[in-house]
């Protein structure tokens, strides 16, 4: 018995650090790496801020965004070549059901995306930056969109960000502080701690 439910808890607990990494990078095509805010479109790949001019000044936000209001998104290209490509932009409700996990196969599977989307820029050449506003009349759940291309390839690359305005989720920490509870108890069961204990209370 004692050896079963060890197995059980050891095999729970294999998919639940795997998400521990995923908490550390970001999520969707942004990653945050020593302090920068990064995003990724296929092999393309520049920096990635968005501010809150009517609030918070010339503080920057990598994804999720503390408060409504003017947001201001913006990317500075780290790839010379994003100047020759159209990008296009895209922020929709997020409808998914799948919330900051929210990946491209969720949002081409919605059935009409123009009834979803709040801000859509269409493609266009931008020279060293892309910058675009809108301005957020509430708290909610979103996702970006970036596409860019065709490269010189033919083909079109794409970046998936899941956010929120006004931190309406928990993000990550539910699942890191379930990891944690869940080594802690492999601990205590593979150090005879439980069993002790157990046996004491019957």
């Amino acid at each position: 018995m004692r050896k079963s439910l060890h197995d059980q808890l050891r095999r729970g607990l294999i998919p639940l650090l795997l998400l521990l990494p995923v908490a550390a990078s970001g999520h969707g095509g942004v990653v945050l790496e020593d302090d920068l805010c990064f995003i990724r479109i296929g092999y393309f790949i520049a920096h990635f801020k968005v501010y809150l001019p009517d609030t918070r000044g010339h503080e920057d936000f990598c994804e999720d965004l503390p408060e409504s209001g003017n947001g201001v998104f913006v990317m500075e290209y780290l790839n010379d070549k994003l100047n020759n490509v159209p990008i296009e932009f895209r922020i929709i409700r997020n409808v998914t059901n799948m919330g900051r996990f929210t990946n491209w196969e969720d949002v081409s599977a919605i059935a009409d995306l123009e009834a979803v989307t709040v801000l859509h820029a269409a493609p266009q050449r931008h020279t060293d930056l892309f910058t675009i506003l809108y301005r957020f009349e509430g708290e909610g759940e979103y996702v970006g969109i970036v596409l860019v291309g065709p490269d010189d390839e033919g083909k079109v690359h794409r970046a998936v960000f899941p956010f929120a305005v006004g931190y309406t989720d928990y993000g990550y920490w539910p699942f890191v502080m379930l990891a944690l509870f869940a080594i802690q108890l492999v601990y205590l069961w593979s150090s005879g701690w439980l069993a002790r204990q157990f046996g004491r209370s019957g």
